[in-house]
């Protein structure tokens, strides 16, 4: 960004050395190359490869090079970014400043203060793991995932460290911790398939992800208008624009200049921190946009995600808009996901769901898609427990997402082929395969084995499986913890059984055949928005949790419960912990939201309409028998203030109850089935009176102002 100008598009920025940019503010591989003896080099490589333990010598060694490389690049602190239970990042700062005995500073990071750190544990949800007069918790350093540098508007730069975050007992506060451990799961699993099918030059697999951000942006004159933005991240009340998406002329349109400038500043503030910010474009909905990065292992891929939330809403404000990572901003257009596109891969560079161009002879291809299969037809119900929120439940189902129905869509050929196998007849052979366009100048054009499905919750495409489900606002950790998870206890029982055969070849047929018996019903390659799609899966059994509340308990299930413990990735006090936080948290979502409206009905809303409706009475006098546009206006917002008034009165009542249950679980149930449809009542009326009131009279900015004046 210039600081001449304070504007990011200025003349200055026109020309980007990308590479010379690219990863400037991390301690990346080329830097530790560069200032790290060779002999810590390796150990800290053999500890990030190997997971081998890191002695206090060479910690110390790597703590001096990563502090003086900080200070040269402007910074004067240093912070253990973490990733607590609430959602968001956390990180408190301390200076490399160490004073010394003459009265002066020196600039001092030692390898305990990089290792380890000492925050407050109290003030984070921690779901009963700990009392809150309980204080104390750990922050431990995570080497597989680069320190960097962040910078503000006002000039500092800072160290952040990535960490995991756990209490004095060593209970996971955090959802990096269960991702780590998850990753180690899925990856000695997978080396046991892998082994037992000939592959002895692979030593290690890792999770990959691509996550995907749709957001929306909106003037910040208009947002600061907004309590319910505000305090929400969505609009409690506003009536329909004129436009919506209904010309779909917006997604994949030109992008309007001011938002270019955003998305361009946005783009050198992720490169700098090493973030492969890749693909950029207008969404569905108006004012909506997509980014998207290149892969990455996935828990360097939750901390870019983290890291892509907090600057997309940086940078907007600095060109005078918000960013809103909200599920559901807007009513009556689509809302925004995130989707996670997911892979597994070897240190020595195999996709291991790469299918190749004759899938059907590719056999270590078919074993883990055969595992992903059992694995999300086992644990769909988990699935879709990592998605749970109070913004996603606006979203998912809405004919713009993904239902809460979990299903695999792998396309007709890979279907095909899994389907000719498990009957004992020959795979068909399709090769390389070419779309002919019929337009001799342009070229053919080669054509992937299976077709895009986006109203798939769970798709193939290519070479990964993209998790469409999972909410904008959203940590990805818990969907990748899930995955991982349940993917590790599917490898595991197919690794059993190949290292107990005689017969690995007939072996691989017999989970083949295995796979689609019992799981046949988890594919579906149709229109997942489709009424029949849900009569069909209800009789196929598959289950349809509509609402966080309902979805949030498959977390402590007596399954879920044994999957993860036996995969050492979250014990059942940490679950049952994790339970507790998201419940409550939905509860406090659907609160603040009664508050809000109350307040804004309150304040805003009535005292516009009664305005109007004076001024409606004053001109009746005046035009005496003529007035009759005058009567019938007053009359018709009379009904509506009228019947508005009672529901505010209920949704107060709905509200004081439903503060006074003690019990998690009820409270959340009460919030979702007295208020929150309390909320929807209300918001019919005020919305009503909206398109009766006149533009200068309404007391904010309304749909047509957000969406469509940027």
């Amino acid at each position: 960004m210039c600081t001449e100008c304070n504007y990011g598009s200025c003349p200055d920025l026109i020309n980007i050395n990308v590479p010379g940019l690219f990863g400037s503010n991390v301690f990346n591989e080329k830097i530790m190359k560069e200032r790290l003896p060779k002999e810590t080099y390796k150990a800290l490589k053999k500890t990030i490869e190997m997971g081998a333990s890191l002695q206090p010598e060479t910690a110390a060694v790597v703590a001096n090079a990563m502090k003086d490389w900080a200070i040269e690049k402007g910074a004067t602190h240093y912070t253990h970014w973490f990733q607590p239970l609430t959602g968001s990042t956390a990180e408190k700062h301390d200076s490399f400043i160490a004073p010394t005995l003459d009265g002066s500073v020196i600039m001092e990071f030692s390898g305990k203060q990089l290792i380890q750190g000492e925050p407050d544990a109290s003030s984070f949800p921690s779901g009963g793991l700990r009392a809150t007069f309980e204080a104390r918790g750990y922050t431990a350093w995570d080497c597989t995932s680069p320190a960097f540098l962040k910078e503000d508007a006002a000039g500092n730069v800072t160290l952040c460290i990535p960490t995991a975050f756990c209490s004095y007992k060593g209970e996971a506060l955090d959802k990096k911790t269960p991702l780590l451990r998850s990753m180690a799961a899925v990856s000695t699993q997978s080396l046991r398939v892998l082994k037992a099918l000939g592959n002895d030059t692979s030593s290690r697999v890792t999770s990959t992800v691509g996550s995907e951000q749709e957001y929306f942006l909106v003037e910040k004159e208009y947002y600061l208008n907004r309590l319910d933005l505000l305090t929400c991240g969505r609009t409690l009340f506003g009536a329909p624009a004129p436009k919506g998406q209904e010309l779909e002329d917006q997604y994949f349109g030109s992008i309007k200049d001011r938002v270019s400038a955003f998305m361009k500043d946005l783009d050198i503030e992720l490169w700098k921190m090493g973030i492969t910010s890749k693909t950029k474009h207008n969404e569905v909905a108006p004012a909506q946009y997509e980014m998207a990065p290149v892969f990455a292992t996935t828990n360097i891929a939750a901390d870019h995600n983290q890291l892509v939330m907090e600057t997309m809403q940086k940078v907007a404000l600095r060109h005078g808009m918000v960013c809103l990572l909200h599920e559901k901003p807007y009513a009556g257009v689509n809302g925004s996901g995130k989707h996670n596109n997911w892979s597994l891969s070897t240190d020595d560079g195999i996709n291991l769901l790469e299918p190749g161009t004759t899938p059907e002879d590719n056999a270590q291809f078919l074993v883990f898609l055969c595992a992903l299969l059992k694995a999300v037809d086992s644990h769909a119900d988990i699935m879709r427990a990592t998605c749970g929120s109070s913004g996603n439940d606006h979203r998912l189902g809405a004919n713009e997402a993904p239902p809460a129905i979990i299903s695999v869509f792998l396309g007709d050929e890979l279907s095909d082929i899994l389907f000719n196998l498990a009957k004992g007849e020959k795979a068909p052979k399709k090769g390389d395969a070419f779309l002919k366009i019929g337009v001799d100048t342009l070229p053919e054009l080669p054509k992937d084995n299976t077709d895009r499905n986006r109203t798939s919750p769970f798709a193939f495409t290519g070479n990964k499986f993209e998790f469409r489900m999972v909410g904008s606002s959203q940590s990805i950790s818990g969907p990748n913890v899930a995955l991982n998870t349940i993917a590790a206890e599917a490898l595991d029982e197919i690794a059993t059984r190949l290292e107990k055969s005689k017969d690995i070849n007939a072996e691989i047929l017999n989970i083949i055949k295995d796979t689609v018996k019992n799981h046949e019903k988890i594919i579906f390659n149709g229109n997942n928005y489709s009424p029949d799609w849900e009569k069909e899966a209800g009789k196929r059994g598959l289950p349809n949790t509509k609402t966080t509340v309902d979805a949030l308990k498959s977390f402590i299930t007596p399954k879920a419960l044994k999957l993860f413990a036996k995969y050492n990735v979250l014990s059942k006090e940490e679950l049952h912990s994790r339970y507790d936080i998201y419940t409550e948290q939905f509860s406090k979502h659907i609160n603040i939201e009664a508050q809000t409206a109350m307040q804004m009905v309150r304040r805003l809303y009535f005292p516009a309409a009664i305005r109007y409706m004076t001024e409606l009475g004053n001109s009746m006098a005046v035009a005496g028998k003529s007035a009759s546009v005058q009567k019938e206006l007053l009359e018709s917002i009379g009904n509506l203030l009228t019947s508005a008034n009672k529901k505010l009165k209920k949704l107060e009542e709905e509200t004081i109850k439903s503060q006074a249950i003690d019990k998690v679980e009820k409270q959340a149930v009460a919030f979702r089935d007295k208020v929150r449809p309390c909320l929807n009542d209300l918001r019919a009326d005020i919305d009503a009176i909206e398109v009766l009131m006149p533009s200068d009279l309404w007391p904010v900015p309304v749909y047509s102002d957000m969406l469509f004046k940027l």
